[in-house]
């Protein structure tokens, strides 16, 4: 658990922040406040966010308490990050099949920061999807989870 990032608990806040944060990247953290990777990750998120603060506002939000959100996104393995600019959704070719999100924790802060950068930098020329910074070696590999087909 994170006591340095902010917490959005219902889809009513969730829904505030991705419309009300403007000219930055919202990052939203979906997780588990008890799991050890999450929490890897949100030390990662805390000790970037001020570093990121003209670029990023960074949130976390429990899986088990946004329930739309995280059906709507398929959030089938935790940590899963998912970025917003200006209410739009903004998606990030890591070279695997989902472009929605990115699943796991980063190697490094600099991976991190890297990628807000680019997204931030893609959004402000008006793209909505944008190449990932990161090496592929430090890309968590996994497969897309099809349920009910």
């Amino acid at each position: 658990m994170s006591l340095f990032l902010p917490k959005l608990t219902c889809k009513k806040d969730i829904d505030e922040v991705i419309k009300g944060v403007a000219e930055k990247v919202v990052v939203l953290r979906f997780g588990r406040d008890e799991d050890s990777v999450c929490l890897q990750l949100d030390e990662i998120l805390s000790k970037s966010a001020h570093d990121l603060s003209n670029m990023a506002s960074i949130y976390i939000v429990d899986v088990d308490k946004a329930p739309v959100y995280t059906r709507y996104f398929d959030i089938s393995y935790i940590p899963s990050t998912v970025f917003f600019f200006n209410g739009q959704h903004m998606k990030v070719d890591y070279g695997s099949p989902d472009h929605t999100k990115f699943v796991g924790s980063f190697k490094t802060k600099q991976d991190f920061m890297d990628l807000i950068e680019v997204i931030y930098r893609g959004a402000m020329r008006g793209k909505m999807i944008v190449q990932s910074p990161i090496d592929p070696r430090n890309i968590t590999k996994y497969d897309l989870l099809y349920h009910g087909i």
